[in-house]
């Protein structure tokens, strides 16, 4: 308890540092009395305009990409899985790229039906792959949604690369940015957010089960199949409202997990209320840096979550080897 107390306390801190860091700092002074007082002064717009909307954003997304890594590993008895090595992230990315190309759409609010649906056929696609020699492998599991992860890749830079228009409109989306966006755009995904966690809670307590193999999972009485499934919808509901909303991010859903595991325990517990944290905590610290680390040119967040994403995905992947 302790550890989420101190983990919610630096959020807090990092929150703040977004409200003040970028190409333009802003002293911790003036973003109080912009949020207390409504300071109308150049800085107290930039913070109450920009960096708020972008700041909430980052939060809901990091909580949402947190707990559906926690879900996928837990589901999958999987390490590496998450919602973007699965390929759940550029399936609803791929769906959005073809249904903005075809329907000309504009609008994050237009890309959620789509969004889910690419994430759901990207799933099945996966544990498609992951059964066919059998049962659900881990190791096939990671292999099939790699590869599909690749595929999908390709196929939406085909897409973008036949449409001026459908390239100038996706090409920051798909890099993963929680710039510009504001605090309306959550809108249309509250629904299925608040769905997913509550059916990410429902399965917490039978995923320690899971977690000894299907078998001694039943004989303790879980019904694995049903929370299987209902873990497997949270996932789809969580990353593809993340990716409608800010594009398909990796690794925060692959790291956020491993961190609260080595806080807190493999206990789902206290790993899920650990990931809300996490999550938008990776996330923002990201999101700062890619402001700084260049300033004053702007790194898009989801370049910084990959830079430093794919060393852990590598460590863990021959951690997992051995």
């Amino acid at each position: 308890m302790l550890l989420l107390v101190g983990g919610a306390a630096l959020l807090v801190g990092c929150a703040a540092l977004s409200l003040a860091a970028g190409s333009r700092p802003v002293p911790l002074t003036t973003v109080w009395h912009a949020l207390a007082d409504g300071d109308r002064s150049r800085d107290g717009l930039v913070v109450t305009g920009l960096r708020v909307p972008r700041t909430v954003i980052g939060i809901v997304v990091g909580a949402a990409l947190g707990v559906a890594g926690a879900l996928a590993q837990g589901i999958t008895r999987n390490p590496l899985a998450s919602p973007a090595t699965l390929g759940i992230n550029h399936g609803a990315g791929f769906a959005v790229v073809v249904a903005s190309y075809a329907l000309h759409l504009t609008h994050p609010a237009q890309y959620l039906p789509f969004a889910f649906a690419g994430a759901a056929l990207a799933t099945l696609a996966v544990l498609a792959l992951a059964r066919r020699a059998g049962d659900l492998d881990p190791v096939r599991l990671a292999l099939g949604g790699t590869v599909l992860d690749a595929v999908l890749i390709s196929w939406t830079s085909a897409v973008m690369l036949t449409s001026h228009r459908t390239l100038d409109e996706a090409r920051f989306w798909l890099a993963g940015s929680l710039a510009g966006r504001q605090t309306g755009i959550l809108l249309p995904v509250l629904a299925p957010l608040a769905v997913g966690l509550l059916l990410a809670l429902a399965v917490t307590p039978a995923l320690n089960a899971l977690v000894l193999g299907d078998e001694t999972a039943q004989a303790l009485g879980v019904p694995v199949a049903k929370v299987r499934a209902a873990g497997g919808v949270a996932v789809i509901l969580l990353a593809a409202s993340s990716v409608a909303v800010a594009g398909p991010l990796s690794f925060v859903g692959l790291a956020a997990p491993h961190l609260v595991r080595k806080l807190v325990g493999a206990d789902h517990r206290w790993l899920i209320p650990g990931c809300l944290i996490a999550g938008p905590l990776l996330l923002l610290a990201a999101d700062v840096a890619g402001r700084l680390v260049l300033r004053p040119v702007e790194l898009e967040v989801g370049i910084v979550t990959a830079l430093l994403g794919a060393p852990l995905l590598a460590f863990l992947a021959r951690k997992a080897a051995r």
